[in-house]
């Protein structure tokens, strides 16, 4: 009896180190897989801390890394034209043109709204409508960068040509944009398929309200934008300077960062330009530390006046000049200040003009109050500029037009 229960002690012991080195075997693997997932998460982490670390630390660093970004490379400032197109014309033309610069060393931006009727023609007396900046996509957007780099002296490199629908798509991935719409808009053109049917004031301005938006020029009954914010083609750019300054700074919201492959993809789905996503992809990593405060928005000095009987918006050579050289100093980080004489905002020449001399013009009552002058009495000397000048003192438009015939 006790041999037989001896033999069955025996056998249970070996089965009990059987299974006992069963489970040191099993234990052995998942101990050495767990160690394996361990050390290369270590060596992953510490690899791509020491990766933000050498691009700075913080969030740039961070984005740099993942996007295998090296910011230890200097980035020079990138000027690119936008260029806005309607798909519902038949003509080749831009609607819009912005020339926008971004300084990634200094984090300073410019927006440079160019007015679409600008004269690049050679003489005025011949001057017909393909004389203007808008039709010269309808040869290239190599010729569209070509003129703007002439008339600004600036080099420009890069283009961006967007459709309706590009605005549409971008605006609606960031979930809307909240914005003040300045004034009641309320436009048909049938012909286009346009209707624009806006309230003033904050609202939510979604993909489909955002086309309404920037293309809006005046009302079905002929009234446009107040004169002290700037009527018609002045006011529609200084709304679209706006609007975009506010996409550009809902987009680089750090709830949007997870948006911005998917905004990227629809970007290009939808647009024509000549950026390519690796050099997007440099400047993303400044970008998410960017304050939209930051960026000066101004529009190409010069008057609208008729040649030929085309109205055309002539620049103001050395108005444009002086205005580029400010405007690139303070890209560089600069604090200076633009001259009010240079800047083409209706509220800022009301504070500016001279209310001495226009007072004394005859039958022109108002006028130190109204930059929009539209009075048919003025002093006949002036009858040539009034109709579409935006300044009411008349030495100031003397000046202009003496400088436009040289």
């Amino acid at each position: 009896m006790n041999r037989i229960a001896g033999k069955k002690v025996e056998k249970k012991k070996k089965r009990t180190a059987k299974n006992k080195k069963k489970k040191k075997k099993k234990f052995s693997f998942g101990k050495f897989l767990f160690k394996l997932i361990v050390l290369a998460a270590f060596i992953f982490g510490v690899a791509f801390g020491y990766k933000v670390y050498e691009n700075g630390g913080g969030l740039k660093a961070v984005v740099a890394t993942v996007l295998r970004q090296d910011l230890r490379e200097e980035r020079d400032t990138i000027n690119i034209l936008i260029m806005g197109v309607s798909d519902d014309i038949s003509a080749k033309l831009t609607d819009t043109i912005i020339l926008c610069s971004y300084n990634p060393n200094s984090q300073r931006a410019s927006m440079l709204s160019i007015p679409r009727d600008t004269f690049v023609g050679k003489k005025k007396e011949n001057a017909k409508g393909s004389d203007k900046i808008n039709a010269m996509y309808s040869i290239s957007a190599q010729r569209s960068m070509e003129t703007v780099s002439l008339i600004t002296g600036k080099e420009v490199n890069y283009f961006v040509i967007i459709n309706n629908q590009a605005l549409i798509d971008i605006v609606d991935i960031i979930g809307g944009v909240d914005f003040d719409v300045p004034i009641d808009m309320d436009y048909d053109d049938d012909i286009q398929d346009l209707h624009i049917h806006l309230t003033h004031g904050m609202q939510r301005i979604d993909g489909e309200k955002a086309e309404q938006l920037l293309r809006f020029r005046h009302n079905n009954d002929g009234s446009s934008y107040p004169s002290e914010y700037g009527d018609n083609d002045y006011g529609r750019m200084k709304t679209q300077r706006a609007f975009i300054k506010e996409v550009v700074k809902q987009t680089l919201n750090i709830k949007n960062l997870p948006k911005w492959k998917k905004l990227l993809d629809s970007i290009y789905a939808n647009i024509i330009t000549n950026v390519e996503r690796e050099t997007i992809m440099a400047y993303i990593p400044y970008a998410v530390e960017f304050n939209t405060e930051n960026i000066d928005t101004q529009q190409l000095p010069g008057v609208s006046e008729k040649a030929n009987e085309v109205w055309f918006y002539f620049h103001d050579k050395e108005k444009t000049k002086k205005l580029i050289e400010v405007m690139d100093k303070r890209l560089n980080g600069l604090d200076v200040i633009i001259p009010e004489n240079l800047i083409i905002d209706e509220s800022k020449r009301t504070n500016t003009n001279s209310t001495t001399n226009t007072t004394k013009t005859t039958n022109s009552t108002n006028t130190t109050n109204t930059t929009n002058l539209t009075n048919k009495n003025v002093t006949n000397t002036n009858t040539k500029n009034t109709t579409n000048n935006k300044t009411s003192n008349n030495t100031v438009k003397k000046e202009v037009s003496n400088k436009i015939k040289k």
